[in-house]
Formats: C-alpha cells, sequence, structure tokens
C-alpha cells in the first residue's frame, strides 16, 4: 500500500508500514525536534510543516492515511476542550484530505479519554464525520502492555471507505503478550525488573521513585519501550526525546494492526 501520514512525530506508523513492505508517500509534521527525527529515517519522503496549509489536490495519490492527530485537547491531563480548542479541530484536516483523496483505508489513533471527552459527543462527533465522508468506522481501546512491557492504553479507529473491499480489524481479543517477559533487560538495563513485576501506571512510577527501588528511564530504554530501534531519537536532548517518544505510538501495536489489515 501506499501511505500518507500526518501529525507524523518521529514516524512510528511508517516504521511499522516500512517494516511491511508498504511505501510512504507524504508525511506532516510542526514540531521541529520531531521533525528531524523524521527526516534522518525517512529521507526522501517529502515533509509537509503544517497540516492546515496542505493543499489535498497536490498531494499524491495514496491507499491509507494514518494518523495520531493531536490528543492534548481530549486527554483528561488537559482541559477537555475538544473541538473548541484549535488542536482538537485538526481532525477535521485529516477529514479535508480525506474528502478530497479518498483513500481506502484510515487508521487513526487517539488517547483513550476521546471515548469520554463531553460525554461522548465529540466521538459521535468524529464518526459522524467520518460517515458524512463515507467511511464505515470501526474502533478499540487496545492496551500496549500486550505487545511491549508498559501500561498505555490509547484508542485506535479504522476507517473503511464504503464500497471498497476491506476486512473487519476489530475486536483484538487481547490476553496473550506478544512479547517474552521473561528477559527484562531486552528492553531495559539491569535494576529495573522491579517495574515489569506490576502494571506500570503513573502512581507506581511515582511510588517506586519515592522508595529509591528504581531509578527514571532513560531515552534509550524509551525508546525500547515504544518499540523503536535503539538510538532512533539520538541527536536531540534527553528533554526533547521524552517528550517525542511520549507522543509516538507504539510500533508493534501499529505492526499487528497492519497485520490484520493485510490478511486475506
Amino acid at each position: 500500500m501506499k501511505c500518507l501520514s500526518l501529525f507524523s512525530g518521529i514516524g512510528g506508523f511508517e516504521l511499522a508500514l516500512k517494516r511491511q513492505g508498504h511505501t510512504i508517500v507524504g508525511a506532516c509534521e510542526i514540531d521541529k525536534y520531531a521533525r528531524s527525527i523524521y527526516e534522518r529515517h525517512f529521507p526522501g519522503v517529502p515533509v509537509h510543516q503544517d497540516a492546515t496549509k496542505i493543499n489535498p489536490k497536490e498531494l499524491p495519490d495514496f491507499d491509507i492515511l494514518v494518523a495520531g492527530f493531536p490528543c492534548q485537547a481530549f486527554s483528561i491531563a488537559g482541559k477537555r476542550l475538544g473541538f473548541e480548542e484549535s488542536r482538537g479541530t485538526l481532525f477535521y484536516e485529516i477529514a479535508r484530505v480525506a474528502r478530497e483523496k479518498r483513500p481506502g483505508l484510515l487508521l487513526l489513533e487517539n488517547v483513550k479519554g476521546l471515548l469520554s471527552h463531553d460525554g461522548g459527543r465529540t466521538f459521535a462527533e468524529i464518526l459522524t464525520t467520518l460517515d458524512e465522508l463515507g467511511y464505515d468506522a470501526e474502533w478499540q481501546v487496545l492496551n500496549s502492555k500486550y505487545f511491549v512491557p508498559q501500561n498505555r492504553e490509547r484508542i485506535f479507529i479504522v476507517g473503511h471507505l464504503r464500497g471498497e473491499r476491506t476486512r473487519q480489524i476489530f475486536p483484538i481479543k487481547e490476553g496473550i503478550r506478544k512479547y517474552d517477559e521473561k528477559p527484562v533487560q531486552k528492553f531495559c538495563g539491569d535494576g529495573l525488573t522491579t517495574l515489569f513485576k506490576v502494571s506500570y501506571t503513573e502512581s507506581t512510577r511515582r511510588d517506586l521513585l519515592s522508595s529509591h527501588q528504581i531509578r527514571h528511564l532513560t531515552p534509550l530504554e524509551y525508546e525500547r519501550l515504544q518499540g523503536f530501534p535503539d538510538g532512533w531519537t539520538k541527536g536531540l536532548s534527553d528533554t526533547q526525546r521524552y517528550k517525542c517518544l511520549g507522543n509516538a505510538v507504539t510500533v508493534p501495536v501499529i505492526e499487528y494492526i497492519l497485520e490484520r489489515l493485510s490478511r486475506d
């Protein structure tokens, strides 16, 4: 498949797509630090800086649009203003491109809080918009802990262009971990074993740090927890590396979804 990526970050979607033989025809990322990482790993891919300034008519054709669209406006950690905040309305940039280019598939990612924002009305608006564009949508909250040793819940939305032959993706059964729990050190260094004997949450992290049982994760360890190759974000300050990785998708989760999309 040919893929266009919006709100591309450091290329988590693209890494999963390339591993499965797909082609990236374009991307968009406004953050200069994330963009520098992206351009280093995906040379030759045209990268737009501002999604609001993209002219869809000038984009090449593609089969799938992927986007981890900005989630701050929907997160329970933020003010939860949804579409009333400019970052929330960036979803409509996805809709604008999809309306013009009509890719067969959409694969979108956001925080779990999107489902409950404004009593569910924000999510209903997203589904209504996709329906009006001609896409049948399915969705599921998936936890990264079934793929890597971290507790990270995100909602994934798959849009199928009506009339195209595509297969149902969800539900994905969450029961069997896909990673090997035994060699914890393959993800992180020595001294972190305690972290993966508990369900890792923010409160767990604070408790462990306050009791001196564990240190902060290094950027390298964070890369591994998100499924990126070692050194993927090197060249930036640790602060920017943490930020970029925190905003990224968990690569093995995307790979698994793509595998299901590709099955006959």
